[in-house]
């Protein structure tokens, strides 16, 4: 009966909400059970989409099938269309009559106990920490192998990855329409939207997705996508022609480069790097000519360079919108580079240790074991994500035993030198400086105390002050008696008719 399937899926939809209920009541401690119960809470929200939009045709009953059923009951024998579905149940329990009743009760109720798999453990790996860090290997060994690629080492390349201008982590414009780039950013592209998935898989991503092509869309009809706008080589040329390091020197536009002189420059148009980036160069100048007989040429080297930056341009807004996981990825990267062999395999023993621990443990197991959970630390040694405290080497090597107060940021205290010599960079100290009025915070590093820098302040003003030239002293005149004055004086004098 379809009254009947109503009924079911209005049941199903209030046991699954009472499901997700029961899930979001708890606030997990750990990131791999908060991500485990947020995917758990993503299946029953797509399994309420399901049963809703299944729902919904029932009620538009386009075939007219409900009309009749609720018109055959009323009109006719009420008792007749029960008994034919109490005849069919019947029958089918006489066919199987060992056939166990289920409970849809605890269909979508949080299930504990020890031989309940983790939904996220085949989801991240070992690098990735249950979404803590990316795994950006695969990456980075495919732009080694990139043409004309900067030969970057992985930390390296974790900071400039998302950085396409060619001064930095990204390649020459001309290098960018090969096939291997193309497949390069999307690679690179399908993983960071794979990893925001698996992160955030309460998040509606594809919403977000469809915003960023909005934007890039806008922002390329407006030609405002950076490094490809039509006039950027032109603009470039015409920059760097006035930027040359000296009169005799000659800059060749296809390679972006600077040759001492004319001979040097002549030398190199036979080489094939030039011959090969004059032949690209030429293909991007036909993008700009209009009725051209080059122009479908033209129109197909365009698109390819709007595929490439729609690439590029999602790269960033991943990164930008997984800013937290880049930083920690590099940090993490760092303190595993400190590392001996060692010390990096026992970590990864004790991630696969905790990935292989039962999800939920009994009351009476969780209070018998509070005493082993307890750690060893009576030093006192900072934290490391896995919850134990660091070597006491990597201690003693970043210094984190030594403490830097700072008046200036309200009596904070950091720990070890790095994060001391960092914060004079950082928002907080700067924005603190310019509260007391100073401005040049550059010339106050390693200065602390509010007094010290205000005296500090005040002698840069008076030094200011003093070699400060006044115009009118510097010039002087005469008078027609040969008094030699300053010009203001001179002036003052002549105003009040005294000369």
């Amino acid at each position: 009966m379809l009254l009947e399937e109503q009924r079911y899926i209005h049941e199903d939809l209030e046991r699954l909400e009472q499901g997700i209920v029961d899930r979001m009541g708890d606030e997990p401690k750990q990131i791999r059970d908060r991500l485990n119960r947020d995917h758990e809470v993503s299946q029953l929200l797509d399994q309420i989409q399901k049963q809703s939009a299944i729902l919904l045709s029932l009620y538009e009953d386009k075939a007219s099938e409900r009309s009749k059923e609720i018109l055959d009951i009323s009109s006719g024998d009420p008792f007749k269309e029960f008994n034919a579905q109490y005849n069919k149940i019947k029958e089918h329990h006489g066919n199987y009559p060992s056939e166990q009743a289920e409970n849809s009760e605890q269909w979508y109720k949080p299930r504990k106990g020890p031989d309940q798999p983790y939904i996220v453990e085949s989801m991240f790996s070992g690098e990735e920490a249950y979404g803590r860090y990316f795994d950006l290997h695969t990456c980075h060994e495919a732009y080694l192998n990139l043409p004309n690629a900067k030969r970057l080492a992985y930390l390296q390349y974790l900071e400039v990855f998302d950085d396409f201008q060619p001064g930095k982590g990204g390649i020459k414009r001309a290098d960018k329409l090969t096939d291997d780039y193309f497949k390069y950013l999307g690679d690179l592209a399908s993983y960071l939207e794979s990893f925001m998935r698996r992160t955030r898989p309460l998040e509606n991503l594809d919403k977000v997705y469809e915003g960023w092509e909005k934007e890039f869309e806008t922002a390329w009809e407006k030609d405002e996508v950076p490094g490809w706008q039509k006039e950027a080589a032109a603009a470039k040329k015409n920059a760097m022609s006035r930027n040359l390091s000296t009169s005799e020197a000659v800059w060749c536009e296809a390679c972006e480069k600077e040759f001492k002189n004319e001979n040097v420059y002549k030398g190199h148009l036979n080489g094939r790097k030039h011959i090969k980036a004059a032949e690209i160069l030429a293909k991007w100048e036909e993008t700009a000519a209009v009725g051209d007989s080059h122009a479908p040429v033209a129109l197909a080297h365009r698109l390819r360079e709007r595929a490439v930056a729609e690439r590029e341009f999602r790269v960033r807004k991943l990164t930008s919108a997984m800013s937290t996981e880049k930083d920690d990825t590099r940090v993490n990267v760092e303190r595993r580079q400190g590392m001996t062999e060692r010390e990096r395999a026992q970590e990864l023993e004790n991630f696969y240790n905790m990935s292989n621990t039962p999800q939920n443990q009994a009351p009476e197991e969780e209070e018998d074991n509070d005493d082993d959970d307890k750690i060893y630390n009576p030093l006192k040694l900072p934290l490391a994500w896995d919850g134990k405290p660091i070597p006491f080497w990597l201690y003693r090597l970043h210094g984190l035993g030594q403490e830097f107060p700072c008046e200036i940021c309200g009596n904070f205290v950091y720990r070890g030198r790095r994060a001391f010599d960092k914060h004079f960079n950082e928002t907080n100290h700067i924005t603190n400086l310019k509260r007391l009025g100073i401005t040049n915070t550059y010339l106050f590093r390693d200065i602390t105390s509010i007094a010290e820098a205000m005296r500090l302040w005040e002698k840069i003003q008076r030094e200011e002050k003093k070699h400060h030239v006044d115009d009118g002293s510097v010039v002087q005149m005469e008078d027609a008696e040969g008094n030699v004055m300053p010009e203001k004086v001179y002036l003052d004098l002549q105003k009040q008719g005294l000369l």
